[in-house]
């Protein structure tokens, strides 16, 4: 389970069992005929899929570009440029693991004609690994030794190692999804950076690019001769809104059908609006406190228990989501097959809190701090500017921890410096923080290696808390050695308890993904990672 802070960044503005629910009320005044007019909260800076740098970017992206596997609205992996899903027991995955093989669709074309072939899905792996490129993740792609292309229309992709994830990661919905670029339009550029492509692109999607008119909308045109049949709308209309507000007038106006990542705001605005359908949906989404756990106290697990019993997450999650969110025990939400319901979150317990704190040394001071050899129990909150739930939730923190004699100050960021690299003094990844608000986004698969291993504190990887276990680093060891979902079940299962066991941070809640929009609008279904998995559908 490995993304991008920066995606999930985006979304905190805002294989698997998926639940949705939807609450719809009268008929809204209907919308232009076979078009779609969507508002998203992001302005894109460019529409090449291997640069894409957050959601937004990647769901536009995932109307024009295609990958070779998908995921439907009930979780499960179907075929998109391939034509049947590699398993073991169809022999696309060989016995040992390090071969996969792909058949790709006869019939796919670029937008301008031009048959899709093998040669794009092995031009586009290399574009992702050159290093001349600023793709955002490597992560998957990364395992594969080599590719072979004996015709037009197979794909043979050879390993380094075992690696479970791979039919979800490589050109799926996992980590960060990267649709499959047309070699015969981008193998003559040195790097993919700054091209005429990025800004006007050729895909092979249900749509095609139409224009661009900066800070305001991108128009996409139908695409006809889409492999898996013509779409049914004849084009949609990207609104570029970056105000909540705005949003909600232009749906209330009907100059807009569809809001994407809907704050928590703007969803409960709607709750008894006629004629508009409010959507959740669970996603491989969450949100948590991240504890530095290489500065002390932080660095002692009675402190960390304490700050988790002193939460009522509760009251977070009726507060600042308005009951979107939902309860969650560590890393692994509603919507994976790895989700293990038997665990409990840490409870809210204000006097098991002081309890603790008192036995671990920590006196109340004159102020009612606490104090321990003379040191006062004062910690600092990092988190992100931008979302006013957020900024509600950090209060909310500060104000319980304060009752059990924890003194919280609290500092936002811009998203830039908060998830920059460790090279750019980023605060997370330069460890220059006591406790974080961390929102976290990912795909089909339950892989969260890059962030619990020993070896993935930054720069290397995602393990911001900096936390090590032995035990931990076996059980995803175990995770990533076989295809056998039972097995894999079981170590995630595993990775769970510890992260309960050992606190790193605490859980907050499972973000799951809002959606208001008219009711006229037809199939229009969300798997969870991506809006846009059977656009060719939709309808009005």
């Amino acid at each position: 389970m490995q993304s991008s802070v920066s995606w999930a960044s985006a979304l905190l503005l805002s294989t698997a069992l998926i639940v949705s629910g939807c609450s719809k009320q009268g008929s809204a005044t209907a919308g232009p005929s076979g078009v779609w007019r969507i508002a998203v909260p992001i302005n894109p800076t460019q529409l090449n899929p291997i640069l894409a740098q957050n959601t937004i970017e990647g769901f536009i992206d995932s109307l024009m570009f295609s990958k070779l596997v998908t995921i439907d609205d009930k979780g499960n992996d179907v075929p998109d440029l391939a034509q049947v899903v590699p398993t073991q027991a169809n022999g696309g995955i060989s016995k040992d693991g390090l071969t996969i093989t792909y058949h790709l669709r006869t019939n796919a074309k670029w937008h301008d004609g031009t048959p899709v072939t093998s040669k794009d899905v092995k031009f586009t792996w290399q574009a992702i690994m050159s290093t001349a490129n600023n793709v955002l993740s490597k992560h998957g792609y990364d395992q594969i030794a080599s590719i072979d292309t004996p015709d037009d229309h197979t794909v043979v992709m050879h390993m380094k190692h075992v690696f479970p994830p791979a039919v979800d990661t490589i050109f799926g919905e996992s980590d960060t999804p990267y649709g499959i670029l047309p070699a015969h339009l981008l193998a003559k550029y040195p790097n993919l950076n700054q091209i005429p492509f990025d800004a006007a692109p050729v895909g092979s999607g249900p749509f095609k690019f139409g224009r661009w008119e900066r800070n305001d909308r991108i128009v996409l045109e139908a695409n006809p001769d889409y492999y898996r049949g013509a779409p049914k709308l004849k084009q949609v209309v990207v609104r570029i809104v970056t105000d909540s507000n705005t949003t909600e007038s232009l749906l209330r106006t009907h100059e807009v059908d569809l809001a994407l990542e809907t704050t928590a705001f703007l969803y409960n605005d709607f709750a008894n609006a006629p004629h508009y359908v409010r959507q959740v949906v669970d996603a491989p989404s969450w949100v948590a406190l991240f504890y530095n756990l290489k500065r002390p106290p932080l660095d002692d697990l009675a402190v960390r228990r304490a700050i988790g019993l002193a939460i009522d997450k509760t009251s977070i999650i009726d507060k600042t989501t308005y009951g979107t969110g939902t309860p969650l025990a560590a890393d692994q939400t509603r919507f994976s097959w790895a989700y293990d319901p038997s665990l409990k979150p840490i409870p809210y317990d204000v006097t098991q809190a002081k309890a603790l704190l008192r036995q671990d040394g920590w006196i109340p001071g004159p102020d009612g701090i606490r104090r321990k050899n003379g040191q006062r129990l004062s910690l600092q909150l990092a988190f992100g500017l931008g979302s006013p739930s957020t900024r509600n939730m950090v209060v909310l923190v500060q104000q319980m921890l304060k009752g059990v004699g924890i003194d919280l100050q609290v500092k936002g960021y811009d998203y830039q410096l908060l998830y920059g690299s460790q090279e750019t003094g980023g605060i997370y990844n330069s460890g220059k923080f006591d406790i974080g608000v961390y929102p976290w986004v990912s795909g089909a698969d339950p892989d969260d290696s890059s962030m619990w291993l020993c070896s993935m504190a930054p720069p290397a990887g995602n393990n911001i808390p900096k936390y090590c276990s032995s035990e931990m680093d076996a059980a995803q060891k175990m995770a990533l050695s076989t295809f056998d979902r039972t097995r894999r079940k079981a170590a995630y299962a595993k990775v769970q308890e510890l992260l309960l066991r050992d606190q790193p941070g605490v859980f907050l809640f499972a973000n799951r993904l809002r959606y208001v929009h008219t009711d006229d609008l037809q199939n229009f279904t969300p798997n969870g990672v991506s809006e846009g998995w059977n656009a060719y559908q939709w309808n009005r």
